[in-house]
């Protein structure tokens, strides 16, 4: 603010001087028109916060807030001598304008470009420069050439590819558009590139197979920019590079929910989330709060898990007015379960908390049952007791034909929920869907963790198969899913075409820059609890109905939970090896098929 003042002075002095053997002004007159032109530029400067702006990220926007500014201040201060008659020269006052643009701005450019000179001379000093190619030319490329010197001064842009023809030749931030995509693999021998970068945060999935597929026999780090919706959500973490991920390649398009709908049941309401910091948990906290809920409830039992999470949200949503409430507790405390039910009083229900790993559930058979049979009766039994509006348990396609005891206990759970209904009272739906990519003790960290240790992937069995879909996109279908419930619904998410494991290994070695040969595959055999293929749904589930967007409804068969808790207390009487068998074998009992069974009898 003082230095811009200053300038403005500068600015005087320096017209006045080109303008002094031609035209005599007055000191009052030069005293008058600089303490009026500091005045007004400061004023409307403070209020279009051009000094709010960090000065090393000038742009073109900040450049037109600091040229509008001078522009108006010069404007109201010419219109105050004309309206009061003052003898005033419009050659000085043009000089005067023009040189306060140029020193205002430009000192902001300069400093920015000797913050960005530091930086890269700081960059060679501490690191070797990577030598990388950029694929796009467009607004994202630009974005990210413009941030690369601040976030990664270590990166060499050698230059651009773009499959656009008119783009090719050109130069965008000094760097040249050097072909198209397929001239990649050239362009990385005869230039020594060791990166590849996708400066383009819109890019489909069928985009990242096609660079991929272009860059299969190149031995360089591929990753990419942040994609649109983080860059909107934070602007400074443009210049972050992220390694691409397999769920970059998983071709599905992108899910367009009911906001209307999701807004009248989340926006100024309670929200429990249970299992909060949980991979599918904390997404779907993350989603809901978009839609401005009331208050958030993060229930877990691991209080680090919570502690992220709730920091997390507390720093997206700073002045949103939405209270974050991190809870510890144990849904196996029903006690706790009903306490915190009666004293925050959710308007809904999302039920995330279960034992979800399938080998170590057979090694604790024990605590499956009590985890995602009782805890889940738990929280059920406390909603309806506190008026809940809706309650939605998320489930998995392992309860299907179950060869797991994590299966078959969470069928059961499926069972209990199904089976809460009544009239007028809380409306309890469960939402069936299979692998998501990323999660906690999925296939993916375990592929990296083995890749960064040298190799090699091990799989289970080559002609393994698993349903997937992303964490962000099962989270949103949930909430959808949760909107449509009208109570006592299994709703059961479309996830497409099973991926075989094998090719799933395959592309995550081709992301990470080696090649199957380097890392190597294993077949180490198939693990307690597992099946080669899984099923979304039993033959007396299956509908032709669709409810939404990669929604179905499945047939619901309702049974009797105190039968069902009877039976599950007498599983904690077993043995391991004896409630395995007796559990997995009374959940493929109770899959709808033995009502379809008793009716045909009868």
């Amino acid at each position: 603010m003082l230095i811009d003042a200053v300038l403005l002075v500068l600015a005087n002095g320096i017209a006045f001087y080109f303008v002094d053997r031609y035209v005599a002004l007055s000191a009052l007159y030069l005293s008058v028109t600089i303490f009026a032109e500091i005045i007004l530029y400061l004023v409307i400067a403070s209020v279009d916060r051009v000094f709010s702006k960090i000065n090393r990220y000038t742009s073109i926007k900040e450049v037109t807030s600091i040229v509008l500014a001078v522009t108006v201040a010069f404007g109201i201060t010419l219109l105050g001598l004309m309206l009061l008659g003052a003898n005033y020269s419009l050659r000085h006052l043009v000089l005067t304008y023009l040189f306060s643009i140029m020193f205002i701005a430009g000192s902001r450019l300069t400093w920015r470009y000797y913050v960005e000179y530091r930086l890269h001379r700081r960059g060679l000093k501490s690191s070797k420069l990577i030598p990388t190619l950029v694929v796009g030319a467009g607004d994202g490329a630009s974005i990210l050439l413009s941030r690369l010197a601040y976030d990664q001064p270590n990166v060499n842009v050698i230059g651009l590819v773009d499959d656009d023809p008119d783009k090719q030749g050109t130069w965008l931030h000094g760097i040249k558009v050097l072909g198209k995509l397929k001239d990649l693999p050239s362009l990385i021998r005869k230039n020594e590139i060791e990166q590849v970068t996708v400066g383009i945060p819109s890019l489909s999935p069928a985009g990242y197979e096609k660079i991929m597929s272009v860059l299969e026999n190149t031995k360089v780090t591929v990753n990419r920019m942040p994609k649109l919706g983080d860059i909107l959500l934070d602007q400074s973490n443009v210049g972050h590079l992220e390694d691409i991920d397999v769920a970059d390649l998983l071709e599905r398009p992108e899910v367009k929910l009911n906001m209307d709908q999701i807004s009248d049941k989340i926006t100024d309401k309670v929200i429990l989330v249970t299992g909060a910091g949980g991979s599918i948990g904390s997404e779907i906290v993350r989603q809901v709060s978009k839609f401005r809920p009331k208050r958030v409830l993060l229930l877990g039992h691991g209080e680090n898990s919570i502690y992220m999470i709730n920091r997390e949200m507390r720093k997206l949503y700073p002045d949103q007015h939405i209270d974050f409430v991190p809870l510890i507790g144990d849904i196996q405390d029903r006690k706790l379960m009903f306490s915190l039910m009666q004293n925050y009083h959710p308007n809904i229900v999302y039920h995330a908390a279960a034992h979800k790993h399938v080998p170590l559930m057979e090694y604790n058979p024990h605590e499956a049952v009590k985890n995602n049979v009782f805890g889940t009766k738990n929280v059920a039994d406390a909603a309806k007791a506190s008026g809940v509006t809706s309650f939605v348990m998320i489930s998995t396609d392992k309860a299907v034909n179950s060869s797991s005891v994590m299966g078959a206990t969470k069928r059961m759970a499926e069972m209990i929920v199904t089976s809460e209904n009544e009239p007028e009272k809380t409306k309890f739906s469960v939402v069936r869907f299979g692998n998501v990519l990323g999660s906690r003790g999925s296939v993916v960290p375990l592929f990296k963790r083995q890749i960064k240790a040298g190799g090699p992937l091990t799989l289970t069995d080559r002609r393994m198969t698993r349903y997937f879909m992303t964490i962000p996109e099962a989270s949103r279908l949930v909430i959808q899913a949760g909107a449509l419930s009208h109570g006592g619904g299994l709703f059961i998410l479309d996830m497409d075409k099973p991926v075989k494991i094998l090719d799933l290994a395959k592309k995550i070695i081709r992301l990470s820059g080696h090649t199957e040969e380097e890392i190597g595959i294993k077949e180490v055999g198939m693990r307690p609890g597992e099946k080669l293929h899984e099923e979304l749904v039993t033959d007396a589930e299956a509908t032709n109905k669709k409810v939404y967007d990669k929604i179905s409804l499945g047939q619901v068969t309702f049974y009797d939970t105190n039968k069902i808790i009877k039976f599950a207390n007498h599983l904690l009487t077993l043995s391991d090896q004896e409630l395995e068998k007796e559990v997995i074998a009374y959940s493929n009992q109770h899959n709808g098929q033995d009502k379809v069974a008793e009716q045909k009898e009868g």
